[in-house]
């Protein structure tokens, strides 16, 4: 049974404005039939029955934010090719603007296509270029950021790191500066890369091997939540971040801030794919630190969303109302 105050939180997403800076992806799904092995080479011929082109990486974060109720803003550098065109395409579709798009001639739009046969994932192709933006395609993207955050009353900024090349130090720590200024919650899903570079950000969601990765640390199994508590300690000085939430797989989620510790299990799912688990638990997240909620509802309804997107084949946003029902079962606000 859904609680007045769960009700009230769902509703009050429908009033946000995010906006998502990371790395924008097309994810491209070659479904099709295996009867047979090759005869060049001992692997699997996929007959192709169905092509399908989704959105990807940040702009799954979008969709997700979108189907949470709230307005997402996506600001990314893309290439300035046939894939861009696409991601345009994409994105009217979903009803999504493309004003905050940069294109540059020096890197291609980020494509990774995954081939899938009969419900199994038996190959991915990435066509990309990681290295960092020149100095030119950071200037864009920072102007393009700044005019953004003036003209719209943005309620959060989600960074999405891919490690794609589009979140920079010199990125980040303008984006975080221009932030704090204007007093807007900043919320992070990193990657290793600049893992240690977001100071001062609001929340911060790495999973168990970005945090193993980014510290450098090894967690043991005989005494696993007393080293992960001393290991987001340890993250906590660095960044001087309000709230850590570190997704654990199979473990469930924990939750972190200054005065509570909290873990919760994972939910009993039938986990299909964990593709695109992370977008949908940053947004629930995101939404959430927007609205300034408690840790304990932020992090319970993030861990459920997390878990419900796993059912699915494939990245796909979270339904809300799936989300509401169950989280009504749960009842996080009680």
């Amino acid at each position: 049974m859904l609680t007045p105050q769960l009700a009230s939180i769902f509703e009050r997403f429908n009033h946000l404005k995010v906006l998502i800076l990371g790395d924008v992806m097309i994810d491209s799904y070659l479904w099709g039939k295996v009867d047979r092995i090759s005869p060049e080479a001992p692997v699997p011929i996929v007959s192709v029955t169905k092509i399908e082109n989704r959105l990807g990486g940040a702009a799954n974060v979008a969709l997700n934010v979108a189907a949470l109720g709230a307005k997402p803003i996506i600001c990314s550098v893309v290439g300035d090719d046939g894939k861009a065109d696409l991601m345009n395409q994409l994105l009217a579709e979903s009803e999504l603007s493309t004003e905050g798009l940069v294109r540059s001639d020096h890197r291609p739009t980020t494509v990774k296509t995954r081939v899938i046969s009969s419900g199994q994932h038996l190959l991915r192709v990435d066509e990309e270029k990681t290295e960092l933006l020149n100095d030119a395609e950071s200037a864009g993207l920072i102007n393009r950021f700044d005019q953004l955050i003036n003209e719209e009353a943005i309620d959060v900024v989600i960074m999405q790191d891919y490690n794609k090349g589009v979140l920079s130090e010199e990125v980040i720590t303008k984006v975080i500066e221009k932030c704090r200024e204007k007093g807007i919650p900043t919320a992070v899903d990193p990657k290793k890369d600049q893992f240690l570079s977001y100071r001062l950000v609001d929340l911060f969601k790495p999973n168990l091997k970005e945090l193993r990765e980014g510290l450098k640390v090894e967690l043991n199994d005989d005494d696993f939540m007393e080293s992960l508590q001393r290991a987001v300690k340890e993250l906590e000085a660095k960044l001087q971040n309000k709230m850590s939430l570190i997704t654990l797989s199979e473990r469930g989620m924990a939750c972190s801030t200054d005065n509570c510790w909290i873990h919760l299990p994972a939910h009993d799912r039938k986990i299909i794919d964990v593709s695109g688990a992370g977008d949908t638990v940053i947004s629930v997240a995101a939404l959430c630190l927007a609205l300034e909620l408690e840790p304990e509802i932020t992090a319970s309804l993030s861990n459920l969303a997390g878990g419900l997107v796993c059912e699915s084949v494939g990245v796909v946003p979270i339904e809300k109302d799936q989300l509401l029902s169950e989280a009504g079962l749960l009842n996080p606000t009680r």
